[in-house]
C-alpha cells in the first residue's frame, strides 16, 4: 500500500490543536512537508516543531483569522502550492436552529464554505499541474443525520458536504479527489466545552455527561484526535486515489444509518 507522501504539500487549517493538528503530525510521518493556517502565531510555532521531520520534511506556518475572508484569501493567493488541502475550522456555537440569529448563520457560512472556496480556488491550479491533489473537509457526522442542538452546525456542515461532491465531480479528471472526513465525539478542547455545557443545562455532573454520550457509541469510547487524522493522512495518500466524493464517518459506529 503506498502511503508514501515525501515531497507532497500539504496545507492543514485550524491546526494548532485538536484533529487538525493530530492531521498535520500524521501526515508528516508519512512525509509531507506540512504548512499549518490558524490565527494565533504563537501556537502555531508551538504546533509546527511537534511534526515529524526524520525524513528531511520542511515545515512551516501561515497566520490568518477565519473571520476574515480577505486575509484568508490573501494568504492562500501567495501561498498556493500545495498537493493537500485540509479543511478544518472549528464549528459554529450549540443551539437550536429555530432560536438562532441570522448572523450566526452568515457567519458560520463565511468561515467554512466561504474560506474552503478561497483557498480551494488559488490551490486547485498547482494540483492540476501536478495531477496530485487531495482536498480533504473536516465536517461532522451531522452530514449523514443531524445532531440535536447543534441547528446552525447542521445547516452548515450539509452545505460544505453538498459543495465537497460537488467539487469532486468537476475535478476528478484531473487525478484530484475530494472528501469530507465526519468525526464523532472525539478527545478535544470542544468536546469538553460541548459536555460542560450540557452539564450545566442539565444539572448532572460533567462524568455523567461524558459517561451517557459514551454508552451512545458502540465502540464506548470517545475518539482520540490522532485516529481521525489517520483517516485524513490515508485519504491523502496515493493508496487513496480512486476514492472521490464520500463521506468517511470515525465515530466508533455511532451514527445510525449506512
Amino acid at each position: 500500500m503506498d502511503l508514501n507522501l515525501t515531497g507532497k504539500n500539504a496545507l492543514v487549517c485550524g491546526s494548532t490543536q485538536g484533529i487538525g493538528l493530530a492531521s498535520a503530525q500524521e501526515l508528516a510521518l508519512l512525509g509531507a512537508n506540512v504548512t499549518l493556517l490558524a490565527r494565533n502565531e504563537v501556537k502555531l510555532n508551538a504546533a509546527v516543531s511537534s511534526l515529524d521531520n526524520s525524513q528531511n520534511q520542511t515545515h512551516s506556518i501561515l497566520v490568518a483569522d477565519f473571520s476574515d475572508n480577505t486575509q484568508v484569501q490573501q494568504i492562500a493567493s501567495a501561498n498556493n502550492e500545495f498537493h493537500i488541502l485540509v479543511n478544518n475550522t472549528g464549528g459554529p456555537p450549540a443551539g437550536k436552529a429555530v432560536d438562532a440569529d441570522i448572523t450566526e448563520f452568515t457567519t458560520a457560512f463565511s468561515a467554512h464554505l466561504i474560506n474552503n472556496q478561497l483557498l480551494a480556488q488559488a490551490i486547485t491550479p498547482f494540483m492540476v499541474s501536478e495531477g496530485y491533489g487531495r482536498i480533504i473537509n473536516i465536517i461532522s457526522t451531522s452530514v449523514k443525520m443531524p445532531l440535536n442542538g447543534l441547528g446552525v452546525s447542521n445547516t452548515i456542515r450539509g452545505a460544505v458536504a453538498s459543495w465537497s461532491k460537488t467539487l469532486a465531480n468537476e475535478l476528478g479528471c484531473f487525478g484530484i479527489t475530494v472528501n469530507n472526513v465526519l468525526p464523532g465525539a472525539t478527545n478535544t478542547v470542544r468536546l469538553s466545552s460541548i459536555i460542560e455545557n450540557k452539564s450545566k443545562k442539565l444539572g448532572k455532573t460533567v462524568e455523567e455527561v461524558s459517561n451517557a454520550m459514551k454508552a451512545e457509541v458502540p465502540a464506548k469510547r470517545f475518539a482520540e484526535a490522532n485516529e481521525v487524522g489517520a483517516a485524513v493522512a490515508f485519504l491523502a495518500s496515493p493508496a487513496a486515489g480512486y476514492i472521490n466524493g464520500i463521506n468517511v464517518p470515525v465515530d466508533g459506529g455511532r451514527t445510525g444509518c449506512l
